[in-house]
């Protein structure tokens, strides 16, 4: 689709900017430039915006399979063509709801998560485990390792996923494996859902804002805009 859109072409270097356009339009993404690493708080909340924060430095010749901290190989090789789908957008926009307003070792175990799957998540397809995280995506040498043999391999159950400590700086020893896409998004929306804070919030996708929904009067209302929807959904599947 990028190539397509002549994005991605092998005499040109890929501009931030333009591939930002091209998400907003696809899925409503933005890409945000940073200069390093921000906290997972931080980096949590920017995705429940619909905004990615996007590094610009590029990893080291010596070292081209794989990169401790994140380059733009990474996110424009990895991120950016999975956050042109929309239900891959959306997971990793809740991801980031699921942040807001949660304690701090929630945070931990919300960024753990995201590491073992928007990042490192293999999923089975066919019978077969694919690989859908950028961090593989983006690395050829730790995708080889990742669908082979060598490491170990578990089933994708946030519960003891989100304490499992994992290498930043070299290849992960075990990797975790939903038994397909839908079922990692349904098990961490099980997950989300049972995590403390004081409030709900949703996304209003019209003025790029993320709302409390922390009245009776607010809920009422969200539940109408639902109601007007479902009501269109129900006479389009008459007319088909």
């Amino acid at each position: 689709m990028l190539e397509e859109n002549g994005l991605y072409r092998e005499d040109e270097i890929p501009q931030l900017e333009d591939l930002s356009n091209f998400l907003k339009q696809k899925t409503g993404f933005q890409l945000r430039p940073a200069a390093g690493l921000l906290t997972a708080r931080d980096f949590l909340a920017s995705l429940a915006f619909r905004v990615f924060q996007c590094t610009q430095y590029i990893r080291h010749a010596s070292a081209p399979m794989h990169t401790p901290e994140p380059d733009c190989c990474h996110e424009l090789m990895g991120h950016v063509p999975m956050l042109a789908d929309p239900e891959f957008a959306q997971f990793s926009q809740e991801i980031g709801l699921a942040s807001l307003g949660v304690s701090d070792e929630d945070i931990t175990k919300l960024a753990t998560l995201y590491w073992f799957s928007i990042e490192f998540g293999l999923c089975k397809q066919n019978g077969e485990i694919k690989a859908y995280g950028a961090g593989l995506l983006s690395a050829f040498g730790e995708l080889q390792y990742a669908l082979s043999d060598k490491p170990e391999h578990r089933p994708f159950e946030p519960s003891t996923t989100a304490v499992q400590e994992y290498q930043d700086d070299s290849y992960q020893p075990v990797y975790f494996v939903a038994e397909s896409f839908e079922d990692a998004k349904q098990r961490m929306r099980r997950f989300a859902s049972q995590l403390e804070r004081p409030f709900e919030v949703c996304y209003n996708p019209f003025n790029q804002t993320v709302e409390p929904l922390d009245t009776k009067e607010k809920v009422h209302e969200k539940m109408n805009n639902i109601k007007a929807e479902m009501n269109t959904l129900c006479l389009a599947l008459k007319k088909l």
